[in-house]
C-alpha cells in the first residue's frame, strides 16, 4: 500500500497520502511505511512526538536551527487541526510565506514539513491529538520559534481565541531570528 506524495502551495511542503479501509468493524490502515519511502524527499524518520491540545491551544511557530534541523511529518490522531508551515529560507522566493492545511483523524492524509519551515497548527476541534514524525532528535539548544502572531507573515489563524503557552508568546519575530536556512534554486 504505497503513499501518494502531492506537492503542496510552497515547493517543499508535501500532503502524504495512504489508503484507508473502512468497513462495518471501523477501518485498517498502514499510517506508516518506511521501505515506501526511499527515493522521495520525506528521508529516514527517527523520533515520535505527541501532543495533546484543546480547542483554540495555537503551538508554534516552531523549528530547530542548524546543526539540529528538522523535518516533520505531522498527522492528527484525533480531532482537527488547522496546520501551518511557515518559509524561513532566506533568498527564497517564498520568504516569510505560509500555507495551511485542515488535518483531522479521518482518511490517512499527513502533512510534510521539511527542513527551513517553522510548524504550528490551531485546534479546532474539543480536543486534538497531534502526531509528528522527525528527522532528527529534539536538540534544546537549538530549538527556535517564532511568535505566532508575527504581523510580518500574518497567519489567519481560524480561531480568534487562541490560547499560547508563555514561551510560545514570548518567540521573536521572524525579522528578529537568525535563521540560518538558506534557499537553493532547484538544478535544471
Amino acid at each position: 500500500m504505497a503513499f501518494k506524495l502531492t506537492p503542496y502551495e510552497i515547493p517543499g511542503l508535501l500532503i502524504v497520502e495512504g489508503q484507508c479501509f473502512p468497513d462495518e468493524r471501523g477501518f485498517f490502515m498502514e499510517s506508516y511505511k518506511a521501505k515506501d519511502l526511499p527515493g522521495t524527499p520525506i528521508p529516514p524518520l527517527v523520533q515520535d512526538n505527541l501532543s495533546r491540545s484543546k480547542k483554540g491551544v495555537i503551538r508554534g511557530l516552531h523549528y530547530q536551527r542548524k546543526p539540529s534541523p528538522i523535518g516533520k511529518l505531522v498527522r492528527c490522531l484525533r480531532g482537527r487541526i488547522f496546520d501551518v508551515a511557515v518559509d524561513i529560507r532566506k533568498g527564497s522566493p517564498t520568504y516569510a510565506k505560509w500555507a495551511s492545511i485542515e488535518l483531522t483523524d479521518e482518511g490517512n492524509r499527513m502533512f510534510w514539513i521539511p527542513v527551513g519551515f517553522a510548524h504550528g497548527f490551531q485546534t479546532l476541534s474539543d480536543e486534538a491529538d497531534v502526531m509528528y514524525k522527525q528527522n532528527g532528535y529534539w536538540a534544546p539548544a537549538d530549538d527556535c520559534g517564532i511568535v505566532w502572531n508575527d504581523p510580518d507573515i500574518a497567519v489567519k489563524w481560524p480561531l480568534p481565541d487562541a490560547l499560547v503557552s508563555p514561551k510560545d508568546g514570548k518567540l521573536p519575530a521572524l525579522a528578529a531570528t537568525d535563521s540560518t536556512f538558506v534557499w537553493k534554486a532547484p538544478a535544471n
